[in-house]
């Protein structure tokens, strides 16, 4: 597997009250005649993210349209578990509706932050989305005391599958708390009240790797397959291989992607989402400073 770098697609838009910086986790959603809306997360100037979109020609790799002034998915209300940012993960389509979900982001004492599970729905082809609730449809629970965040769900056979992203500890580490999260797995049997039992899909590789994260999953045939970003040092984008959707091999030498040697994206690669069009595999993704630097995207080979 190797992907060939089209380069960098969209940065923030600064002119945007919402969007100061960070054009983060890209979601790809295929539109009529052949464009995709890319949904992003940017911040505020109290770096705040929200969700917006941006209408892109992936075969072009360029955007074609600017996003519009407003988010689509906005902060909840104060003491919310998504008052202080909502930021992108997947969207599904069901009954004729859109099913936008995200990742609720709230301040901590002990902790810097509180992450949850939020669903927002779109009746409107996606020109509005109405979040279903006030709380998470995933969050705290004894399997997953800390947080949980980006979740990627694909529907088979009635089944609701989702692989997000869970918090196992925080540890302090030079005075600070640090958080080690790797990704498990829940199912549901209408998108919205969810069954997690603490299944670990992609766990630590070894002790120097501590956050596993923005998964993204496609299914060839009868072999899932999944890319990840994964940190010790700094974030790189991992690929793991499955036939059940439960019990995972990491082959992230497989990956097929890296850093570049200067640029946008030589620190650090992560957040990947896979889309298939027109008989092609792209991959949009982030690269330096965990998105501040935008959005690139690469074509499989």
């Amino acid at each position: 597997m190797k992907w060939r770098k089209l380069g960098l697609v969209f940065t923030a838009p600064t002119q945007l009250p919402w969007a100061k910086s960070h054009a983060q986790l890209p979601f790809a959603e295929p539109m009529p005649g052949g464009l995709h809306r890319i949904h992003f997360s940017s911040r505020d100037e109290l770096g705040r993210a929200q969700i917006g979109s941006v209408m892109v020609d992936l075969e072009r790799a360029a955007p074609v349209a600017p996003p519009p002034a407003e988010p689509e998915i906005g902060l909840g209300p104060l003491g919310a578990f998504d008052d202080r940012g909502v930021t992108s993960s997947w969207i599904v389509e069901h009954g004729g509706a859109r099913y936008q979900y995200y990742t609720g982001w709230s301040l901590g004492v002990t902790v810097p932050f509180y992450l949850g599970i939020g669903l927002a729905v779109s009746e409107d082809a996606g020109a509005s989305y109405r979040k279903i609730s006030p709380a998470p449809v995933l969050g705290r629970t004894a399997s997953d005391p800390f947080l949980l965040a980006s979740p990627v769900i694909l529907i088979e056979n009635g089944i609701w599958r989702m692989w997000f992203v869970s918090c196992s500890r925080w540890v302090i580490e030079e005075g600070k708390p640090k958080h080690h999260y790797h990704i498990r797995y829940a199912e549901s049997k209408d998108g919205i009240a969810w069954k997690a039992e603490g299944v670990v899909c992609i766990d630590y590789a070894d002790a120097g790797e501590y956050a596993i994260s923005r998964p993204t999953v496609v299914k060839d045939g009868d072999t899932y397959k999944m890319w990840y970003g994964h940190r010790g040092h700094a974030y790189r984008i991992g690929y793991a291989e499955s036939t059940d959707g439960i019990r995972w091999e990491r082959r992230d030498a497989e990956a097929g992607i890296d850093v570049s040697p200067e640029g946008w994206d030589s620190e650090m690669i992560e957040y990947p989402h896979v889309v298939d069009h027109r008989g092609r595999r792209y991959m949009l993704y982030n690269g330096n400073r965990f998105g501040q630097t935008g959005f690139g995207q690469a074509v499989l080979e």
